[in-house]
């Protein structure tokens, strides 16, 4: 499966597996601790896969429990929606960190973080 455009990690980056895609149903998102982070990652219904900064800037809402389409993901608290290729919000919130992930032969899927 083809990951998609994404932000690219510093040089320091390093790849973390986080389990089986198929642990995300299609069309939704799930939160995980990557490196000390909160970092949120959809599956979108083509089976893409998408990576995130976990928290809203805006009041901390949990991005992983927003609703999302190809192109977006919308906060469930407060409906700031952010691109999930950038991270760039189309609603004048702070953008998200955008992080690189991918599924893997065995699919799993991994992502790549940059030290921050």
């Amino acid at each position: 499966m083809n990951a998609g455009p994404m932000s690219v990690p510093g040089p320091a980056a390093t790849s973390h597996t986080l389990g089986p895609v198929d642990q995300i149903p299609l069309g939704e998102g799930r939160a995980f601790a990557v490196g000390g982070e909160q970092v949120a990652v959809f599956r979108l219904r083509d089976g893409t896969v998408r990576a995130l900064a976990a928290v809203c800037p805006h009041r901390r809402g949990p991005i992983a429990d927003g609703t999302i389409d190809r192109q977006q993901v919308i906060c469930p608290l407060h409906q700031h929606a952010f691109d999930l290729a950038s991270g760039c919000s189309t609603t004048g919130a702070e953008p998200l960190r955008a992080y690189r992930v991918s599924v893997d032969n065995e699919l799993n899927l991994v992502i790549e973080k940059g030290q921050v």
